[in-house]
């Protein structure tokens, strides 16, 4: 009997593996359950088909069908939208916050929440495109965000055990980033990038999705973005890199930290990639450039002054007329190096806004050296004689006018330290009667300390802190009559701000220092909270300031003719400013257009060798304004005086208000004192030649202790024994002054 297998056909087939080999029975047990699955299926199909055939025919029913499917793409839809939304706020806010001056051009760049910095470009050139795209997802133009094929070969490899592949897109990378996965590899992350991935497709451009993944990428020592990273690692704009660069740069994608072009790796995988995008690779070109940390652009004055954005902001400043500026600073430095200056500050407003134009407050920003590394613009200092502006100011509108006259003589004022104070002239000479007009000008402080007496001192004290605004370093009580003498301390920038009330007819407005990207534009003053217009005097009161300081005659006899005060055109005020024994050289001035504060001294406060305010800070200020009046600042307006007329007085002119009564205002400073020298209280020393002027205005006789020594305006009086003694002045109308004067032995 012939066996089972004597009867089976006899094919040369391939024998398979005992684990993996199945019988006919098996086979047809498959194909039946194949069968079987298949009639299932297709009935379901058909049945579903009946259903949703009968659902259509029953309206009811249809419109709540549709309706439930409009509901869910509806909700769907939203989905996406909030997925997009976040997706697009999450990048806006990994862009590094910029501020930049009016122009546009950066000044400060501040580290994102990944502490990179990166600066987002619009657009990238086309070549940056094209080669990102070949390297990273050359199929990103044709699918939705997701590619099928690369997503079912991962999970294969992943079910099956393999080593994982890269499958995302361009997409799904973006995502990744802004969703801050990049440390987190999961399945859940996975799935849900890609929902994220198909609704920033949904959403935006193919171009806008490789521009924003461009952008956000990271490229190794603290850089964010191919923008930023090509001007770390070459030194130019990515439109300059040749192809051989563009290797190096995308090379980094893959390993950021290990083969950035500063990185031996780089060279190898840049080859590579240049290979595989089909590129020309020229090893000559792929230098590794010196390593170096990365060092963001920072703003010395900005970053001193503590200023921040929560989103890129433009200021006020401007960027290329600061460094012009402090060119010329430095270059005054250097030359006023041997007088012992070893620092300045120069602050500019853009008048009438205001706006704050430059800030140097120091002439090397890298320097290490004198206090170079301290914001000067900031630094209170004692501002001299430009606090006169402000005592006049305030004597005007208490009815004093440039007419006005004044005795420049010496005086003894008593002050709250029991001391008494002398106020010198800075040549120590004395005038006689003279105008305000020529006291300012010419920059007396004997007359500004009659006027400051004149006002009153609480007065003052009002003006400064309450009408101003101003925050004094000390109770302003310990300064008193100082504050005439150049005692009182401000920071440039205040001091700016509240010279710009003379320019702004006796408005004071606000320091504004943002044009965008800011809830407000304006900026305090560091010695002043003010933040909003106010009235602080009336406009005429601050066209008679501005007049005086407009007069450039009249100051002749303390300047000269040639004088560094002395500009190209006409329409501009000034006054200078020098503190006590030389620590600080200042000049201040303004046209209509535009404001400059000059600063001249050392940061550790060791005086300059004589040098004062026009010939230190003045020399400054005169290139400042010869450069601002040669720009585009410059409207060459002229400066207002219709509220100021001539008058005559005394065969002469001056100036005054309309509507004045010229002998009203004229003699408002009387000088009624008989005894004009010795002052009351003065004490002298006893020695063998010891002798005391007596000085009056007019022919007196003179005593002492009832002994009559002479007549005339001016004898000379020679104590015998060290008392005090009387002197007595009786005039030829029978006027008498008594003083007391002090003569004590020697020891």
């Amino acid at each position: 009997m012939q066996s089972n297998n004597s009867i089976r056909p006899h094919f040369h087939v391939k024998q398979k593996s005992p684990r993996n080999a199945r019988t006919a029975e098996e086979n047809g047990r498959y194909t039946s359950w194949v069968k079987t699955v298949a009639k299932r299926y297709l009935h379901s199909l058909n049945d579903i088909k009946n259903r949703f055939s009968a659902l259509m025919r029953d309206n009811r029913r249809r419109k709540r069908f549709l309706s439930l499917v409009a509901v869910a793409i509806i909700a769907i839809f939203l989905l996406f939208s909030a997925a997009n939304q976040r997706l697009i706020s999450n990048y806006r806010n990994l862009e590094s916050v910029a501020i930049q001056d009016r122009n546009g051009q950066l000044l400060t760049l501040f580290p994102n929440a990944k502490d990179a910095y990166g600066r987002y470009a619009e657009v990238f050139p086309p070549r940056v495109l094209e080669l990102l795209i070949k390297k990273e997802d050359q199929f990103f133009y044709y699918h939705p965000g997701i590619n099928p094929l690369s997503t079912a070969r991962s999970t294969f490899r992943y079910v099956t055990g393999d080593a994982i592949g890269g499958a995302s897109t361009i997409t799904q990378q973006l995502v990744k980033n802004l969703l801050w996965h990049e440390q987190e590899r999961s399945i859940s992350n996975k799935i849900l990038e890609m929902f994220y991935a198909l609704a920033l497709e949904l959403f935006n451009t193919k171009t806008q999705i490789v521009t924003m993944y461009g952008n956000t990428v990271y490229m190794g020592n603290q850089v964010q973005g191919l923008g930023e990273a090509s001007e770390l690692y070459f030194g130019k704009p990515l439109a300059e890199l040749d192809d051989t660069k563009l290797s190096m740069l995308l090379a980094t994608l893959s390993s950021p930290s290990i083969q950035n072009p500063w990185r031996e790796e780089n060279a190898r995988a840049s080859r590579n990639l240049a290979l595989r995008v089909g590129v020309e690779f020229d090893p000559s070109l792929a230098h590794i450039t010196k390593e170096h940390d990365y060092a963001p652009v920072k703003d010395f004055e900005l970053s001193s002054m503590g200023v921040k954005c929560a989103v890129t902001c433009r200021t006020t400043l401007d960027a290329d007329l600061t460094d012009k500026l402090r060119n010329i600073l430095k270059r005054h430095v250097e030359r006023g190096w041997d007088a012992g200056a070893r620092s300045g500050a120069i602050v500019v407003l853009k008048l009438p806004e205001n706006e704050v134009l430059s800030i140097v407050g120091t002439p090397d920003t890298k320097g290490y050296e004198s206090g170079h590394q301290i914001n000067m613009a900031l630094q209170p200092r004692a501002i001299g004689s430009t606090a006169k502006p402000f005592i006049y100011l305030e004597g005007f509108e208490k009815g004093l006018r440039p007419y006005t006259l004044v005795n420049d003589r010496e005086y003894k004022f008593g002050i709250g330290s029991g001391f008494p104070l002398y106020p010198k002239n800075y040549d120590g000479q004395y005038r006689g009667w003279i105008t305000l007009h020529s006291a300012l000008s010419n920059s007396l402080n004997v007359p500004t300390v009659k006027v400051l007496q004149f006002i009153g001192l609480t007065n003052f004290y009002d003006f400064l802190e309450h009408t101003l605004g101003f925050k004094p370093l000390q109770d302003l009580d310990t300064y008193q009559y100082g504050i005439a003498l150049g005692a009182l301390e401000m920071d440039p920038l205040t001091l700016a701000h509240y010279l710009s009330l003379f320019p702004g007819e006796g408005v004071l407005k606000p320091l504004r220092l943002y044009l965008s990207g800011t809830t407000t534009p304006m900026i305090a003053a560091p010695m002043s909270p003010f933040t909003g217009d106010k009235k602080v005097a009336e406009p005429a009161l601050a066209e008679l300031v501005t007049k005086v300081l407009n007069d450039r005659i009249t100051g002749v006899q303390q300047f000269g003719l040639a004088s560094s005060l002395n500009l190209s055109q006409s329409n501009y005020a000034v006054k200078t400013g020098t503190s006590q024994d030389y620590h600080d050289s200042w000049t201040v001035g303004y046209t209509p257009d535009f404001l400059v504060v000059v600063w001249y001294g050392n940061p550790d406060n060791t005086p300059l060798r004589h040098v004062t305010g026009q010939s230190g800070a003045g020399a400054i200020w005169h290139d400042a304004m010869q450069l601002l009046m040669n720009s585009d600042y410059n409207k060459k307006t002229p400066l207002d005086f219709s509220l100021v007329q001539d008058v005559s007085v005394n065969d002469s002119i001056d100036f005054g208000l309309r509507g004045d009564v010229i002998a009203e205002h004229r003699n408002l400073l009387p000088d009624e004192s008989l005894i004009m020298s010795p002052q009351d209280g003065d004490t002298y020393l006893l020695e063998s030649r010891t002798q005391i002027p007596l000085v009056s205005p007019e022919n007196v006789e003179w005593y002492a202790n009832g002994e009559f020594l002479g007549d005339g305006n001016r004898i000379m009086f020679s104590p015998r024994e060290a008392i005090d003694y009387t002197i007595k002045a009786v005039s030829r109308d029978g006027t008498i002054a008594h003083i007391l004067v002090h003569v004590t032995a020697g020891q």
